[in-house]
Formats: C-alpha cells, sequence, structure tokens
C-alpha cells in the first residue's frame, strides 16, 4: 500500500513513560494507591513490539510522542491517530472507585500533556465501567474536548457488555456522537470471568489465540440484548481482534433467530444487519490464509470495504497481512478502509 496514501489510524498504543506520569492529575486517596493495572496473568515469552519503537531517549516502546510522528505518522501519511494506549483495561479493578480515578487521571493526563504535541493526535476516553454512573460522568466531562474521538473498552469487564447496566455508558456516548472502541484486554485478570468460557488456558499461545472468544461473546450480548436498537446512532469500532470470525457470528445469529426470535422481541430485524449497521472492525492485526484469495473471499463476505478500518496496532508488529491484502484491492476500496470509513465514523 502506497505510503503516499492519505491514512486514519484507528489503534496506536502510546505509552507513559511511567505510571507516575499520570498522578499529578490523581486526588489521594488515590494517589498513594498508584495506577496500576491488572494482568492477565499470561506473561507472553516474545516481545510483539517493533525494535525500532523504542525512543531514542530511552523508555518503553512509543512512550515519546515526537518519536512517533517521525516514525509512524510522517513516514505513512497518517492525517489523524487514534490513540488508544493501554489503560482499556481499567474496568479490571476490583474497587470501582480507585478505577474510576485512575480513568480520570488518566484522561486528563492525555488531554492535557499528550495529545496537544501534534496535530494528528486524538484521544480516546477511558472510563471504568464497574460503576456505569461514575461512566456517564466522565464522558460528559470528556467528551466536549475536540481531541476526544470515542469511549474506548476492553474486553476485559466484570461482564458481557451488552447487559443493561452497561447501558447508561451507551446513552452518554450516543449523545455526544461518541463511537464505542472495544479493544481485547486482560480478560480473566482482576474482576473479570476466565478468559474462555470453558475455563483459563495453559500457556499465553492458548489465551493469546482466544481473542475471537471475547469478541464473539460481547457481540452476541449487544446484539441479542437490543444496544443497536436501543441507540440507533451508536456505533462500534472492534480493534484487534481480527476479521475471519464475522461471517460465522452473522449466519448462525440470523439461522438461531429465525426460531428464537421470541426470546428477543426488542429486535427488529435480522441480527447480521444490526452487526452490518453499527459495527467496524480493524483491519490489523489479521489472520493468515495459506491461500491469501482465502482472505479475500472472507472480505467479501463481510463488505471489507464499507467495514474496515485502517490500523498500525502500533507499536506491535503485525501489520503485513493487511498491507498485502489492502494492496490487492481496488483503489476505490482501498480509500475507504484506510481514510474514509474512520473519518465518517470518528466524525473527523
Amino acid at each position: 500500500m502506497s505510503a503516499t496514501m492519505k491514512k486514519i489510524d484507528v489503534d496506536v498504543h502510546n505509552a507513559l513513560k511511567s505510571p507516575r506520569d499520570i498522578y499529578p492529575y490523581f486526588p489521594q486517596p488515590w494517589k498513594s494507591q498508584g495506577a496500576g493495572l491488572p494482568t492477565s496473568g499470561y506473561p507472553s515469552p516474545i516481545d510483539f513490539k517493533r525494535e525500532n519503537s523504542i525512543p531514542p531517549s530511552g523508555g518503553p516502546a512509543a512512550s515519546d510522542a515526537d518519536y512517533i510522528v517521525q516514525h509512524l505518522i510522517e513516514p505513512n501519511d497518517i492525517e489523524f491517530a487514534i490513540m488508544t494506549g493501554h489503560y482499556f483495561d481499567v474496568s479490571a479493578l476490583v474497587d470501582p472507585d480507585h478505577a474510576a480515578a485512575i480513568a480520570s487521571a488518566y484522561n486528563d493526563y492525555m488531554a492535557n500533556d499528550w495529545l496537544p504535541k501534534h496535530a494528528s493526535f486524538r484521544g480516546t476516553i477511558v472510563v471504568a465501567t464497574q460503576d456505569p454512573f461514575q461512566a456517564v460522568r466522565e464522558i460528559d466531562r470528556m467528551a466536549e474536548r475536540s481531541s476526544m474521538a470515542a469511549v474506548v473498552l476492553s474486553t476485559a469487564q466484570p461482564g458481557l457488555l451488552g447487559q443493561r447496566r452497561f447501558h447508561p455508558i451507551y446513552e452518554a456516548a450516543a449523545r455526544h456522537g461518541l463511537p464505542i472502541a472495544i479493544h481485547p484486554g486482560a480478560d480473566g485478570g482482576g474482576g473479570t470471568y476466565p478468559p474462555t468460557p470453558s475455563g483459563y488456558p495453559t500457556h499465553f499461545m492458548e489465551y493469546h489465540l482466544r481473542t475471537s472468544q471475547s469478541f464473539l461473546g460481547h457481540m452476541i450480548s449487544l446484539v441479542c440484548e437490543g444496544v443497536p436498537e436501543k441507540f440507533p446512532n451508536l456505533k462500534f469500532a472492534m480493534l484487534g481482534g481480527g476479521v475471519s470470525w464475522v461471517p460465522h457470528l452473522l449466519w448462525r445469529l440470523d439461522k438461531n433467530y429465525k426460531a428464537l426470535r421470541s426470546t428477543v422481541p426488542w429486535l427488529k430485524r435480522f441480527p447480521s444487519e444490526y452487526i452490518r449497521d453499527h459495527f467496524l472492525f480493524s483491519a490489523n492485526p489479521l489472520e493468515e490464509a495459506y491461500d491469501p484469495q482465502n482472505m479475500l473471499d472472507l472480505f467479501n463476505m463481510i463488505d471489507a470495504e464499507n467495514v474496515l478500518l485502517y490500523s498500525s496496532d502500533y507499536p506491535n508488529r503485525d501489520d503485513g497481512t493487511a498491507t498485502n491484502l489492502l494492496n490487492r484491492l481496488s483503489p476505490e476500496a482501498r480509500k475507504k478502509i484506510v481514510y474514509d470509513n474512520a473519518k465518517k465514523l470518528y466524525r473527523l
């Protein structure tokens, strides 16, 4: 894909040099409790970060805004970069008040100390879903900042995201015209449920491969609990979970809806119609088929040019498959995926 094609990158994982970066925005008693987040308990045996993503000044990968501009934004002609960061896992904490304080401090840090560093940077509002009322207050507080483009949630949650306790969060996002971005997180960590429907896997490889299961569970919940019907203007961006599972979900939901629609009487259309109208998916990382044509066939099944979003997943090193496949699409389809779809979704 030509680097000169203007792009919107919907998934850039900027990092803090230290959790203490957000301490100036912490009230007591939370400052003394720190800003650590739960982990999945499955440490990776390999480093997924690009070797050249470490700033020359030192610190974690993607922790230097100027270096991100030099290394990612300018060489790839990225007009807007949506910063998803790492703090979306705050919803896995057990203490709802501590979690809400971390989310608020992080959002203030992003809005005041990070996003102003480059015109391309846009933020995502982190909320702690344990207490939806505090989450709504945080969305209302941050949504009027023009630098904030979405609300971001982790797949690591205290419940399935379609459940009614989360609906006030969706109402607030819809009221402000903000999409909901959902990203794989530390499922199984903190106060969340096991990372698979059958329990805890043994190895990191098993854990890493279960990402699509988390997306399946949350999307089925969102659709069957009637979130798209209740909030017709709300959109969801499913980031970092691949797309090969999407046709299976569309087909199976519609098949079962024919016989079981009486159990979800609030749905007025086939589930697949809600998904096509309300959900978009990042084009990176993608699955790798032995035959690239299989992936192109998959793209046809999901109407890729209208539902895919360009993402680098920076600083992770897994964008080769997406780039190679997008190069095989028509210029019109590529433009939709790398720019138009995100511009409309995030109202940039």
